[in-house]
């Protein structure tokens, strides 16, 4: 496998010549979900000039390209498109200044930008030594991985009928780790989510007549603390999940109790099971503090922003884990458990085919090294969503690319 990656890359540095520049275009253009159409174009132009059968628009903006190159297996590689309302705060030269219709700055402040042109160099490099290798290449340009519903659009857009058959489903994302590393986990290796937004009734009145209203704050209060005993009392030690309380609104004024409240919370689990008992603890709690305090009507419960658990198929990660090793030696580590979300494996899911999906790191090594060992990583390095979130271009998408490359192989 090793000497076929070998083969495969040895375009790589007249890829570099371009993706470069690919990548710090669409660093300084970014676009939020579900309005990928510049990033999506810019794609299926690079796929078309290498000779790829390419489909756009499918689930909005989504972009797929097919490389059929003999008999043998079939491997997807995915790569999600989208920015954050996000002002950029890197102070780099080819910082974005795009503001959306609504007047929202935007930032590639999660690396989807790294994601993209690691795939599209990948796509190139395969494209161009077709006589290394066999089988099909299927890459996927997803849109709205941060809103969760991008790889839900595209299955339900047709993509399973598109693609075909295929064997795995490999992705990857950039991290707050030293560049040129890179890291795999089996099972559990992100976190499911889940987003509710409740609605409390209360009757509102007078803040000097308290006796005459139903609190709907001194409610949410209630509600909040109970919140807090769901995760330290009713689920195991050793088995993670957070439970957080982001946003309460209530009222308009000190002098007066308004007549409801509104919770968000956020859920995060990695298994079906603890995802389910945290959804019917807080339902629970709710529910009945808000019979506790005479509520007029029932709560209203309304989910949002659902992502799936990412849990890698063992054999998929073995493989894949094994000619990582092989191809990077030791800059191939263990991927800690994270607690972020992503929708991935929507794709795989409707597909029903195993897959694997691993971190590379995109910090300035030197810098992760300074702040190591000082003590100063959570202080010191940005983390993903962060304004100040930059990987280096270099080694990160040297790497990216290798891992897509190597990864495919080991699959093919």
């Amino acid at each position: 496998m090793v000497g076929d990656a070998g083969s495969v890359l040895t375009g790589l540095d007249g890829v570099r010549v371009w993706q470069e520049p690919f990548y710090r275009d669409l660093h300084q253009n970014p676009e939020l979900s579900h309005q990928e159409h510049r990033t999506a174009g810019l794609v299926a132009g690079r796929l078309r000039a290498a000779g790829f059968e390419v489909h756009e628009d499918v689930g909005g903006t989504g972009v797929v390209g097919v490389l059929r190159n003999g008999a043998g297996r079939s491997v997807l590689l995915r790569a999600d498109m989208d920015a954050l309302p996000v002002r950029e705060a890197t102070g780099l030269p080819y910082a974005s200044v795009a503001i959306s219709a609504d007047g929202s700055p935007i930032m590639h402040a999660c690396g989807h930008d790294i994601h993209v042109s690691c795939l599209v160099g990948a796509a190139t490099l395969f494209a161009q030594q077709q006589a290394s290798w066999a089988g099909t290449l299927v890459t996927i340009f997803q849109p709205a991985e941060e809103v969760g519903d991008g790889a839900r659009g595209m299955v339900d857009d047709g993509l399973v009928k598109l693609v075909g058959h295929v064997d795995a489903a490999l992705a990857q994302h950039v991290l707050p780790f030293p560049a040129g590393s890179i890291g795999t986990r089996p099972g559990p290796v992100l976190s499911a989510a889940d987003s509710l937004r409740i609605t409390l009734y209360g009757r509102g009145g007078h803040g000097s007549m308290p006796q005459a209203t139903i609190d709907p704050v001194v409610l949410a209060a209630m509600i909040v603390v109970r919140l807090q005993t769901v995760v330290s009392r009713e689920i195991g030690a050793t088995d993670p999940a957070v439970l957080t309380v982001g946003s309460l609104h209530a009222g308009t004024e000190s002098n007066v109790i308004p007549d409801h409240a509104v919770l968000e919370l956020n859920v995060r689990s990695y298994s079906e099971s603890t995802r389910q008992a945290v959804l019917d603890a807080i339902h629970r709690i709710v529910t009945n503090e808000c019979e506790a305090s005479r509520s007029p009507r029932p709560p209203d419960f309304e989910s949002y922003d659902r992502f799936p658990p990412t849990t890698n198929d063992e054999a998929t990660t073995a493989t894949v884990g094994a000619a990582f090793t092989a191809y990077f030696g030791d800059r191939h580590v263990n991927l800690p458990l994270q607690t972020a979300s992503e929708d991935f494996s929507d794709i795989p899911a409707a597909l029903g085919i195993p897959y694997t999906y691993w971190g590379i790191g995109g910090i300035d090594p030197a810098g992760y090294a300074q702040a190591q060992q000082a003590g100063r990583i959570a202080q010191d390095i940005p983390v993903n969503h962060s304004p100040q979130f930059a990987p280096v271009i270099q080694p990160t998408l040297t790497t990216g690319t290798q891992a897509m490359v190597v990864a495919a192989l080991a699959c093919l």
